[in-house]
């Protein structure tokens, strides 16, 4: 099976859902390739483009090698300006290039007049792949793939809006140049799309089978079943092995998948259900990184799942996790293989259960991860722990500094305990990159200046900020008693605007954040210190580099 991440997304880290995918097919005897077409892809591009005529332009050009060489060398992350000056370098060549609307960056992909929020679209670049500024290089590969490997199989796994133009352009191309060969669309978009009360599929004779939540069960059910995945089905009732319909809604039938049997007992895993990622054949070396980072998820889903807003609520998604004693295993052989220099936790909040385990067994490498502010964290001694075990950042979905809009969002943290957990990080030397939300129903300019003045009061202790402006989601509990306004046209848009009760609207909150937040002398060195377009993913090789401003 040819497993394919397309562009576009930073391309810092290896794709998380493709290596466990690929431990789970491999340990059951299955054999796969692997395909970061957004590493390749970008890496193509930036070598192949031309020059604009401007002296920046050339200049970027000629020290793309330069600059790439030196953003995989930890040396440069010891000098933030000349980190940026690569990073603005490298940024130059891709969004110099110009393809009708186009907008291209190391970060993101909007271009040529299509939405990714609009089915309709997404099948206008299934229709036209040589539109897409990537095809160049996904034709050669593709045709050298299959050369090599033919796979009787291909999987997407489409995980953010930047990707789904071009994965769908990818998609087309293969209907075209492969019509035989079986196409299956799983990841975290994919979910959120299924998830959606209202889905309807609009991609059938496209794509044959659309997987919500973990794929691995799925695709080793599928595999296992050696059942023909029908291409072109046309409706999921003419794929009934495959196919079932519950509320116009088509969806991938987990327990119908063998002939003759119909329950979960009959499947049995030659191996744990719990797959160690296998990263087997992706270019290490090659990402934009200071060396290897192992991307881990010790959990699926959030194991709090009670914030108001939160996607995993109103999606439904449930919380499973490895156990602790399998993922402190799974480091010792994943670091033992990859030898990372840095580990990112992919979880919603990494587990106090896992915090204490890694104190107890450090991992080897430095990590960092999403945490919850929780009761461990006002310890002191804990926190310090916490650094000696390789915690070099935790990210902390603060949300508001006012106590009453986070009580309204059930946030579930009590300020008090955020400002002993902030002083006891920094003491510890454990960075913090703190994610603020603006425009909640619960907000208005007096809480968000509350917030403003929470954020000065502990600004030596906040090492990095992220500022949001909140999107109701669609299916979210408290968009049934507001006034809704949607300002995504698409059929396939997971948000919507509103009528904030309030009057707090999005043009107030962008104003707010530009004249009064981000101008705060305690806070605008913050905001500098971001790095440009990799943001939270290069944040950590900065914290114990002794980086300096000027030089």
């Amino acid at each position: 099976m040819l497993l394919i991440f397309p562009p576009l997304a930073k391309a810092c880290e290896p794709p998380a859902g493709l290596p466990l995918l690929a431990g789970a097919l491999r340990e059951n005897d299955y054999p796969c390739t692997m395909l970061d077409a957004n590493l390749e892809g970008q890496l193509h591009i930036l070598k192949n483009s031309r020059p604009d005529a401007d002296n920046w332009s050339r200049r970027a050009h000629r020290n793309l090698d330069e600059n790439l060489k030196a953003l995989r060398n930890p040396e440069l992350y010891r000098h933030a300006a000349r980190y940026r000056r690569s990073v603005h370098d490298l940024n130059r060549v891709l969004s110099g290039i110009n393809l009708g609307s186009l907008s291209l960056t190391l970060a993101n992909y909007q271009g040529n007049n299509l939405s990714p929020l609009k089915s309709s679209d997404l099948i206008q670049a299934a229709a036209c792949p040589s539109n897409n500024i990537f095809h160049d290089y996904f034709a050669v590969r593709f045709g050298d793939l299959n050369d090599e490997h033919k796979p009787p199989m291909v999987g997407f796994s489409i995980n953010y809006l930047s990707q789904v133009l071009t994965a769908f352009a990818m998609i087309g191309y293969l209907r075209e140049n492969h019509p035989a060969l079986p196409i299956i669309a799983g990841g975290g978009l994919i979910t959120s799309w299924l998830s959606n009360p209202e889905w309807r599929n609009p991609f059938n004779g496209l794509i044959d089978l659309l997987i919500a939540g973990p794929g691995e069960i799925p695709l080793l059910k599928l595999l296992s079943s050696q059942t023909t995945v029908k291409v072109n089905p046309g409706n999921p009732s003419s794929n009934p092995e495959l196919f079932s319909t519950e509320n116009g809604r088509s969806v991938f039938k987990t327990e119908g998948l063998f002939p003759g049997r119909t329950t979960e007992t009959d499947f049995t895993l030659k191996s744990s259900r719990y797959f160690c990622p296998d990263f087997k054949g992706l270019p290490l070396n090659d990402y934009i990184a200071p060396g290897p980072i192992l991307p881990y998820a010790a959990s699926s889903g959030c194991y709090w799942r009670k914030c108001s807003f939160c996607p995993e609520n109103s999606e439904d998604n449930p919380y499973s996790s490895v156990p602790t004693y399998l993922v402190l295993q799974q480091l010792e052989k994943l670091t033992a293989t990859i030898k990372p220099t840095l580990i990112h936790f992919l979880d919603n909040a990494i587990s106090p259960a896992l915090m204490r385990a890694l104190i107890d067994k450090p991992p080897g490498p430095d990590w960092y991860s999403f945490a919850r502010a929780e009761p461990d964290l006002a310890d002191p001694d804990f926190c310090k722990a916490l650094r000696l075990s390789g915690c070099v950042m935790l990210k902390l979905g603060l949300e508001s500094g006012d106590q009453g809009v986070l009580d309204a969002m059930n946030k579930g943290i009590d300020l008090a305990d955020v400002s002993k957990i902030l002083t006891n990080l920094e003491e510890a030397g454990i960075a913090t990159y703190v994610y603020l939300l603006f425009g909640t129903p619960p907000e208005s300019l007096i809480e968000a200046r509350r917030t403003l003045a929470f954020t000065v009061k502990h600004s030596s202790a906040i090492t990095f900020l992220n500022l949001a402006i909140f999107n109701m989601p669609l299916s979210g509990p408290d968009a049934a008693d507001l006034v809704k306004e949607r300002f995504y046209e698409g059929d396939l848009s997971l948000y919507t605007d509103f009528k904030h009760p309030q009057d707090w609207n999005r043009r107030k909150i962008r104003r707010f954040l530009d004249r009064e937040f981000k101008r705060h002398p305690d806070i605008a060195p913050i905001i500098r210190r971001d790095p440009p377009f990799f943001t939270s993913n290069h944040a950590p090789f900065f914290i114990h580099s002794e980086a300096r401003e000027a030089e």
